[in-house]
């Protein structure tokens, strides 16, 4: 997934941004009335013990929970029996609804593509690691972001503040001599999609995988080419049109290769990469996401490591999830991005999945009546 990037620099008093204290919480239903699997209990008990080392630390954005409130929940799942996980949830949580609660969510997948860490012929795309003049603007160089923050870009040869290089730019050979090249991919496609979902695997030739992970972004603002190309009616089911998901925006890049290449330069942002070592690709908190148990949301509306139940219709997406990813699509309230890890039916799910229902955050017991939510 693409996280936020975390470049240090100078900074001027953030506003108070929008969040889901301030958009207003209702009291969902009790925690024991939801359909709640037990194999889907069990792994989102798995995921949220997995959070709290960092939970316990993290400031939380939405304004509804502090880092101990988390202390009894995060306490008893040390040793809590897997074989009673919805009794762990209904124990230590209650349902909140963050403004009408109604979601949206997709999907994204660890794709794994052809490349090494060495350039061999046929896989000669690079791969950048961070650049070493990719920085924030000090105060007074630029104007601040909604945000408070400084933006991201680079100082050009007479010291002024600008914005870092497209992706056209980019790809046009920007960054020799400014970035590290940390592997090689073969096909510029494949990897334009595996920089929209954030990680990804790297197979060489002889059978050897690289998994690489986010490590930053230019500073630019992502454009989905997805919304591009339905807005310009190239998305349906008329003739001539594609598929409404990544499996048809594929087709359509590769069948007007052209026009497919300044489409994708239309996303003007850049993610670069690190490689990874463990079990799986690094969520926004650091650990480890996992398939059919993890998802991305806006961290203003959902604290980071919390659960979230989705009821939505498309059915293989209901149930417990945790809260471990952001991504620079993921904005607002009850938007949600689902992840379904790695392979060739995580990669036919998660392209196809847009789904509509209900979200509900669960937060430690006491929370809404801390707030005084009735």
């Amino acid at each position: 997934m693409v996280p936020e990037g975390g470049l240090s620099g100078g900074t001027v008093p953030a506003p108070l941004p929008e969040n889901a204290l301030a958009l207003g919480v209702r009291p969902g239903p009790a925690v024991a009335s939801l359909p709640l699997g037990q194999r889907d209990a069990r792994a989102a008990l798995a995921g949220f013990g997995e959070s709290c080392p960092k939970l316990l630390l993290r400031e939380d954005l939405t304004g509804l929970t502090r880092p101990a409130d988390w202390n009894s929940a995060c306490a008893a799942a040390r040793g809590w029996s897997p074989a009673d996980a919805k009794g762990f949830f209904t124990q230590y949580f209650e349902a909140v609804r963050v403004g009408d609660s109604r979601a949206f969510a997709t999907g994204y997948y660890e794709p794994e593509i052809v490349g090494s860490r060495t350039r061999q012929p046929g896989i000669e795309v690079p791969v950048y690691g961070m650049p070493s003049d990719l920085v924030r603007a000090r105060a007074g160089d630029a104007q601040p972001l909604e945000s408070g923050r400084m933006p991201i870009g680079r100082y050009d040869e007479a010291g002024r503040f600008v914005p870092y290089f497209e992706r056209a730019q980019i790809e046009q050979g920007a960054l020799e001599g400014r970035a590290p090249v940390i592997a090689w991919v073969a096909d510029p496609v494949e990897f334009f999609f595996l920089q929209v979902q954030g990680s990804g695997r790297l197979r060489a030739p002889d059978g050897s995988v690289t998994r690489i992970g986010y490590a930053g972004q230019n500073g630019l603002a992502y454009t989905g080419i997805g919304k591009v190309m339905r807005d310009r009616g190239l998305l349906g089911e008329g003739p001539g049109q594609y598929a409404g998901s990544m499996q048809g925006i594929m087709q359509y890049i590769r069948e007007n290769p052209e026009a497919g290449r300044a489409l994708m330069n239309e996303n003007r942002s850049w993610v670069f990469f690190r490689e990874l070592t463990g079990d799986g690709p690094l969520g926004a908190m650091g650990v480890p996401v996992r398939a059919r148990g993890s998802v991305a949301t806006d961290p203003r509306f959902v604290p980071l490591g919390a659960p979230v139940w989705l009821d939505l219709d498309r059915a293989e997406a209901d149930g417990l999830w945790v809260a471990q990813d952001t991504g620079g699509a993921i904005k607002g309230a009850n938007r949600f991005d689902t992840f379904w890890g790695a392979g060739d039916d995580a990669r036919l799910t998660a392209g196809g999945m847009s789904g509509r229902g209900e979200a509900l955050v669960l937060v430690p017991k006491g929370t809404l009546g801390r707030l005084g939510v009735e």
